[in-house]
């Protein structure tokens, strides 16, 4: 079984990463990048509409 993966990336100082889907918080909750500190909705750092679709198929789990 493949583990899945969401992309990641700050609107603000660009950096990239990848996580876990279960590992985002509420896609409508408040999400800070681990580099610059800017703080926004989790949503808003989702790489793709694809990224945000996965994180939201696990969270209505």
């Amino acid at each position: 079984m493949d583990e899945a993966f969401v992309r990641l990336s700050c609107p603000e100082c660009g950096k990239n990463w990848q996580t876990s889907p279960t590992d985002v918080p509420e896609v409508r909750s408040n999400f800070s990048c681990p580099d610059c500190h800017l703080t926004r909705r989790a949503a808003e750092f989702l790489r793709t509409e694809r990224d945000l679709e996965t994180v939201k198929q696990f969270q209505e789990t």
